[in-house]
């Protein structure tokens, strides 16, 4: 089964802004930040910034969101929103994945990340940006 979530970016204020719809909705906040998982190119400013951050609330909906470092790219047209798409199923993800590739941009190829699943980044032909995260998953060519 396959989750789709609205994914918010933001540039170094994710931290506030989960914090903040924690209140508005309630529910539990974990977060993971970059120093965690010793992400290359992170300068020590930004080491305590938010990586991951997930709000489930009791109304049973997830809002996740993280900050941009300084060294990658923050487009804000569209909002600051992704659409995350996660799951176990490496099958049907990739299936969707492959889908959404053809005739879009793959920003980050779908392969094995620091934290054991397999993850990637792409535009859609509209220009959608879409996550995709394969707990567990093998890398995946796209």
């Amino acid at each position: 089964m396959a989750i789709l979530n609205p994914y918010l970016s933001f540039r170094g204020n994710a931290r506030e802004a989960m914090e903040f719809y924690k209140s508005v909705f309630g529910g539990e906040l974990t977060v993971s930040t970059f120093g965690e998982f010793q992400m290359p190119g992170i300068s020590a400013d930004e080491a305590d910034k938010i990586m991951h951050g997930q709000l489930t609330t009791p109304a049973g909906f997830t809002l996740m969101g993280s900050d941009t470092p300084e060294g990658m790219p923050y487009d804000d047209s569209s909002g600051g929103i992704t659409i995350s798409v996660s799951g176990d199923n490496e099958t049907e993800l990739r299936g969707y994945w492959d889908g959404l590739a053809d005739g879009g941009e793959i920003t980050m190829p779908l392969e094995k990340a620091p934290w054991g699943d397999s993850f990637g980044q792409l535009n859609d032909r509209y220009g959608t940006p879409w996550m995709f995260n394969i707990a567990g998953g093998t890398p995946a060519e796209g």
